[in-house]
This record gives C-alpha cells, sequence and structure tokens, in this order.
C-alpha cells in the first residue's frame, strides 16, 4: 500500500499538478490538506474520473482536509466534536482494520502570538484524540502537514531558525508527546540521516534547487504498521511544475501482504 500527503495550498489551483502526479505515481490513499474550498466546492467529479474515492471537510478560503483512496473507505470521521472543530483540520478514514488520520496543524504565525498557543493547545487536543480512540498497538497511520519540523535534519539552517515558528522547542515538546503515545516518524525510519524537505517557500528564490527548506509534512505510524513499512520519500519533482503548491509530496510504502 502506497500513502502519500500533500498540502496542496488550494485544490482548485492545483488540479493539473494534483491529476499529473497521481496518474503518474497511482498512490492508494492520498491526504491533502489546505483544500480551502467548501464541501460544496469540491472537486469530486475529476477526481472520481482520475480513479479516486473523496472523503473531505473543507470551509470557505481557508484550510480544509480530504482523503483520497482508491478504495471506498469503510468509516470516516471529521473534527474532534468539540470547541476545536471551528476549522476544518482533521479527518479520519477506516480501510478495513487500518486507520489513516490527516490532520494540518496550525501554523501559529509567531511564538508571540495567540495563533502560536493555540497551535500547542491544538497538538494537545490531538495527543488526546489518539489515547481516547485507539490503543498503541492499533494498525494506525497518522499523516499531514504538521507544521512542525522535529530535528535539526529538517529545516535548512537549524542554528539560525531555532525558536522560530514551525521550529521552536515548545512546540518540539508538544509534538513528542504525541510521538510519546506510540508513533513511529516513517520517513525518518527508512532515511535516518536524510536531510531532504518536503516544504519551499515562495518567496525564495530557487528554493528546490538551492536546498532551503523545511520537512514539516510527514507520515507517522503505530510500531505494527511501522513494522510493514519498506519505504519512504519525498517526491521533489511536482514541486518545479509550473503552478506549484509550496509544499510537495512525501510517501510511504508498507506491505500488508
Amino acid at each position: 500500500m502506497k500513502i502519500a500527503s500533500f498540502n496542496v495550498n488550494g485544490i482548485r489551483a492545483r488540479m493539473p499538478v494534483l491529476v499529473r502526479w497521481l496518474a503518474s505515481e497511482k498512490p492508494d490513499i492520498v491526504c491533502l490538506q489546505e483544500t480551502k474550498v467548501q464541501d460544496a466546492d469540491f472537486p469530486v467529479t475529476e477526481l472520481t474520473e482520475a480513479g479516486y474515492q473523496c472523503a473531505y471537510r473543507g470551509q470557505k478560503s481557508y484550510n480544509g482536509v480530504a482523503i483520497l483512496s482508491r478504495v471506498v473507505p469503510e468509516q470516516v470521521d471529521a473534527g474532534f466534536g468539540d470547541e476545536f472543530d471551528k476549522e476544518a483540520r482533521l479527518i479520519a478514514a477506516r480501510f478495513g482494520g487500518l486507520w489513516v488520520v490527516n490532520t494540518y496543524i496550525p501554523q501559529g504565525q509567531d511564538p508571540a502570538s495567540e495563533k502560536f498557543r493555540y497551535k500547542l493547545e491544538w497538538i494537545a487536543r490531538l495527543g488526546r484524540f489518539f489515547s481516547e480512540g485507539f490503543l498503541p498497538a492499533d494498525p494506525l497511520v497518522w499523516v499531514g502537514d504538521f507544521n512542525v519540523a522535529p530535528s535539526p535534519l529538517d529545516v535548512y539552517d537549524p542554528q539560525t531558525l531555532l525558536g522560530s515558528v514551525c521550529y521552536h522547542p515548545e512546540e518540539h515538546r508538544a509534538l513528542s508527546a504525541v510521538e510519546r503515545w506510540g508513533f513511529v516518524d516513517i520517513y525518518r525510519r527508512h532515511r535516518p540521516e536524510d536531510p531532504s524537505f518536503s516544504f519551499f517557500d515562495y518567496r525564495v528564490p530557487n528554493a528546490v534547487k538551492r536546498g532551503i527548506g523545511w520537512r514539516i509534512d510527514h507520515i507517522w505510524a503505530t510500531e505494527s504498521m511501522a513494522e510493514k513499512s519498506t519505504g519512504a520519500w519525498i517526491d521533489l519533482e511536482p514541486r518545479t511544475w509550473e503552478k506549484p503548491s509550496d509544499h510537495t509530496f512525501i510517501l510511504a510504502e508498507f506491505d500488508l501482504a
């Protein structure tokens, strides 16, 4: 099974990139973030024609998450069911015994801002979501734009950037608490020393070629699924196509036979 994650930064603007990539890579499941459309405007027809079932939760102009899959999920849930659901940031789907949880964690804006405090609270709420609804022994894959680069390998200049939003010690502590519940970073499991990145700021000239990026998009899994993972990689090519997202695809393969 091939699972991918991609922050589309507006699905309507990114449909040519997405459909082209789906035809080439043929993943089984793709989790999207920042779709930026209300549910009525989600491009179901085009993606169905591309061979994918669509589960989605959106809102106008901001946020929005979706799970595309080759087969129809047996169950789909969206959100936490509480005050943290004012924004469309979480969707989960079950395929047999496997749950796939797709999140778009708040960016946080600035460490001195209220939005940063909300980001830390949101991550803590996500930790409760996992501990209340699952067991670490369950087959579970958690993917998405986490808006956190966990280690020095995950940013292009770790010394200068330490303390900035998305690479801040408080974010690291918050994310580590969720990780300790029972998650494995699948990319790092297979590429422990690889400094590849998944996000490149539009404002930086030739950022991809110069390697000025961040790895803030992730595929994590419980140990039972991590043991079945056979590889993980970041596909940089779509970031060089015409009208790309500022993110690119991250993928992992699992042998479920």
